[in-house]
């Protein structure tokens, strides 16, 4: 199955869901009149994108039938296809993996594919010949170092861990004393999901990013949030927090093979105005895919 294929697949749930409400729009009026405006963005309200932007893509809209002179739902449609492409064209698309090492600070709360994304991201990484190293830095929860041990295992890369329980900060200090020693191209750090409060989470982040700070001044570094694709509306409210808390870079949103809300990519790309990097379409390491907007767009309408 071809790179197409594969997102049209794993958005399957999403697309019928759109086109049970936007594609009766399309074919339900034959004039681009008042009506027709108000069922779009209740339509794309339904399709998770977020009151916010649902109007604003429906007043983009409005003000380019207006300047085009576009008369049918048709070229109405090819029109939004290309309000949302842009909507989505946030940042750089790539991983900023620029020096050697390069540090990825993946985070998010506990659930979302946390853990899973980085082992699928390293898995893609080895393949392409980078040296890859795996930091256990969430030590708060039972068992994830043991998982990420399992997709070291199996994506071929190193792992830096300590005991459950142990100070991440000086987990995270230690792999980049042995990312220095072996050469690694890119380091993945877990970070906890969860801690007793928002300021205990906040100061434990920071604290990570000093340790970085101090010991690779010069790295190249990404603030990866995790997100589940399946929480809708919850995960633009859980986006907004960790923008605030950790200075999120970027993003990747799991599970869209799962949920109809798979419009949520174009709330929390629009709201944020952080690029989404990957999206996840399916169990496989290759089923988290480096985000294309024209792409995606061009899948779930």
């Amino acid at each position: 199955m071809g790179f197409f294929e594969r997102i049209k697949a794993g958005l399957t749930k999403t697309r019928d869901a759109m086109s049970s409400t936007l594609g009766s729009v399309f074919s339900g009026f034959s004039q681009l009149d008042d009506d027709f405006y108000d069922e779009l963005e209740e339509s794309l309200i339904l399709a998770d994108l977020g009151v916010d932007t649902a109007v604003k893509a429906a007043d983009l809209l409005r003000k380019t039938v207006r300047e085009q002179h576009l008369k049918t739902p048709e070229e109405a449609k090819a029109a939004l296809k290309e309000i949302l492409v842009r909507m989505l064209s946030v940042g750089d698309p790539q991983l900023k993996l620029d020096t050697k090492p390069a540090v990825v600070l993946v985070i998010g709360v506990n659930g979302v594919g946390k853990t899973t994304t980085i082992g699928k991201i390293a898995s893609q990484l080895t393949k392409q010949g980078k040296k890859v190293l795996l930091v256990a830095g969430d030590t708060f929860r039972a068992a994830a170092a043991d998982q990420l041990e399992i997709w070291a295992d199996r994506s071929g890369a190193d792992i830096i861990r300590q005991h459950e329980g142990a100070d991440p900060a000086a987990v995270v200090f230690d792999g980049i004393q042995a990312a220095k020693s072996r050469n690694v191209d890119v380091i993945l750090v877990d970070t906890a999901g969860r801690l007793h409060n928002k300021q205990n989470l906040m100061n434990e982040l920071n604290k990570i990013s000093r340790i970085v700070e101090r010991e690779l001044p010069q790295a190249s570094r990404e603030v990866l949030l995790v997100l589940d694709g399946t929480t809708g509306q919850n995960g633009l409210v859980q986006a907004k927090q960790f923008k605030e808390i950790a200075g999120v870079t970027a993003v990747a949103l799991t599970k869209l093979d799962g949920t109809a809300k798979g419009g949520i990519v174009i709330a929390v790309s629009d709201a944020l105005q952080i690029p989404v990097k990957f999206i996840g379409v399916g169990e496989q390491a290759d089923d988290l895919m480096p985000f294309v907007a024209k792409d995606f767009v061009d899948a779930l309408l």
